[in-house]
This record gives C-alpha cells, structure tokens and sequence, in this order.
C-alpha cells in the first residue's frame, strides 16, 4: 500500500512474538486480513493481538508513540461504553523486522462496514452514547497538537487540492473542491474535547447491529468537538445520521465542521488506496456520496 512499506513474513512475526513473549510460545500466531492501513495485525491465541508498524520509522519514535499509546489506550478504555484495547506489552526489533512492535487485547465483534449498520438507529443511539461520554471527559488543561485532523480545517488545504488533483477522473472534483471551499471554513468557538480521532468503520466493532467494540484507541486525546462526528458520514444513512446528531446535540455549526473532517478523509481514501486497498478507497467513496447528498449541508 505504501511506497515505504516493511515486508513482514508471517514466520518473522511468529518467531518474534515466541521468543519475546514465552508465555505464549504455545499459542498460534496467525495473519489477520484486514483493511489495516498502518499495521500487520496477527492474533496471538485467543486473547490478544500483535500489531507491527507497517512504515518505515525511526525506532525510537516508535517506541516513544507506544508509550503514549498506551497511556492512551487506558484512558481511554476507562471511559469507554464499550470494549476497548489496552496495550499488553511493546516487544523489540529483531531479525526480519527493524521496529518496536505492540500486543494488545483481543476485542471480541464483527468488524464494521461503510453500509453494514447504515440502517441501524440502535447503532446510531449506542454510537451517540460513546461520544456524549467522551465529550464529557476531563480534558486536564490538553489542547490539540500536532498535524494531523483535529485542529483547524484550513491547515489542510494543500493535502486536499492535492487528493483533487489526484481524482481527475475517478470523482466530481469540481464539485468536491467547492464543497471543500464551502466547509473549510466553517466557524468554531467551542473548546477541545477527548475525541477517538479515527472513528472509521474499521475501528468500530459489532454484536449484530449494535456497537460492541472500539479498535485503535491510541490516539485518543483532545480535537475539535466535530472530529469525531465523522462517525455518522462513514457509517449512516440519513435517519439514523439525524438520531445521533441529535443524541450528541450537534449544532448546525459543528455539524458541518463534522462534514469537513469527514470530507477531508474520505477524499484521500479513494485515490490512495484505489488499488491496494479496494476496501478502503471504497468507504472514502460512500462518504462522499453522503456528504454530498445531505441536504442539509446543501452542497
């Protein structure tokens, strides 16, 4: 999928997770196929999973990201409605592979699709419950930092005419570029909240139609309110959509800052993993589509 990807050879991976773990040196470590964009998932037994970075990256900022991750991952957990991770151990490089690598938990659920629960109020309600409490959580005098989603949308302009550019053919671009010019600069005058910042179905886990799980929690910190209302676009069709709105109590405003971040990710989803992740490049299009259709964003 990346330029800078790390192979990793099954056999590596086991023998990684049975010499630096002994107390699993019985248990079947086998691949897990997922959509995965930053990790090699493998399941270790019954009851955890190991992730392997798949980027080339310097080791010890790696090392440094578990750390915080699992602090994260705590916090997060703890204040979850539902299941989620927590970081078991973080093992080292060895021999077939140059980077820290983490166990986790194992999360018990079906992984969720961009159209798998669209339908489901049930759903829309539990994801609306998770959101109202972590809004409500102690953000301890944290701000937002760094570069990534979650701070002001215009810090991404050039990424995104840069996915337009990428589009030509594959997406109304133009449409999507005044959508963007539309969004961006959406107002906001609320503070930080303690936001998942990747809430993509991928991450969201499933009993039937109703949340079960929360994957990839190590990123949970302070963002804009809206960040996390990306959630509706990528999962929901329009009614369930309006009963979450509506359980969280998103304003006009902030609905639509909502709709950018959304926007923002989905538009680079679609060009970057057209062939090596169909899946994917799949849910950026169906979040596009329920950007654009919304009427109420008037697009």
């Amino acid at each position: 999928m990346h330029a800078d990807q790390i192979p990793l050879d099954p056999a590596v991976a086991r023998r990684l997770v049975h010499e630096q773990f002994p107390k699993w040196a019985g248990e079947p470590v086998v691949p897990l196929a997922t959509a995965a964009t930053t990790s090699y998932v493998y399941r270790i037994g019954t009851h955890h999973t190991a992730r392997f970075p798949m980027r080339e990256e310097d080791a010890g900022a790696v090392r440094r990201r578990l750390r915080a991750e699992r602090a994260a991952m705590a916090e997060f957990a703890a204040l979850s409605t539902v299941p989620a991770p927590l970081l078991a151990g973080v093992g080292e490089p060895g021999p077939g592979f140059p980077l820290p690598w983490s166990v986790q938990t194992w999360v018990e659920g079906e992984v969720a699709g961009p159209t798998s629960v669209a339908g489901s109020w049930p759903f829309a309600a539990d994801v609306a419950e998770l959101l109202v409490r972590l809004r409500a959580a102690d953000v301890r005098g944290r701000r937002f930092s760094g570069t990534g989603r979650g701070g002001e949308l215009t810090a991404h302009d050039d990424w995104m005419e840069h996915c337009l550019a990428q589009s030509a053919g594959m997406l109304p671009v133009e449409r999507l570029r005044s959508a963007w010019a539309e969004l961006r600069t959406t107002a906001r005058d609320e503070p930080d909240v303690m936001s998942h910042g990747d809430l993509i179905p991928g991450n969201l886990l499933l009993h039937g139609d109703r949340l079960a799980g929360i994957l990839d929690t190590g990123g949970f910190g302070p963002a804009d309110p809206a960040l996390d209302l990306v959630v509706a676009w990528h999962t929901l069709d329009a009614g369930p959509r309006g009963i979450l709105r509506a359980h969280v109590g998103a304003g006009d405003v902030q609905w639509r800052r909502g709709a950018a971040w959304a926007l923002l990710q989905a538009l680079g989803l679609v060009w970057y993993y057209a062939d090596s992740n169909p899946g994917m490049s799949a849910l950026g299009r169906s979040t596009i589509d329920r950007v654009l259709a919304a009427p109420e964003l008037c697009l």
